[in-house]
């Protein structure tokens, strides 16, 4: 059985997880041409090696971020979408 750290849940039977496609920066709203807009929604890396993905842990709807190696399918680590972005302000904060 394979499993996977969820940063929420601790080790996770794999088949509880969705991919959510590879990290990557998404194009200026305003300024964003429409090439740019196509390869950002259409076409995928083909890395082979590391690479950060997003997955989602099914049971609880919780998106997190895994670095994993594509030529050996190994897991190398987990993280909450925080750790790499920043932490929002909760609903109602005022920071």
């Amino acid at each position: 059985m394979k499993l996977m750290h969820c940063p929420l849940n601790g080790p996770r039977n794999i088949s509880e997880f969705q991919y959510g496609g590879v990290v990557k920066t998404m194009p200026d709203p305003v300024a964003g041409s429409d090439d740019a807009w196509r390869d950002y929604i259409v076409y995928e890396p083909n890395v082979a090696g590391p690479v950060l993905e997003w997955w989602c842990h099914l049971p609880t709807s919780y998106w997190f971020i895994a670095e994993r190696d594509t030529v050996s399918d190994r897991i190398i680590r987990t993280m909450p979408a925080a750790e790499m972005f920043g932490a929002t302000p909760a609903a109602g904060d005022e920071t």
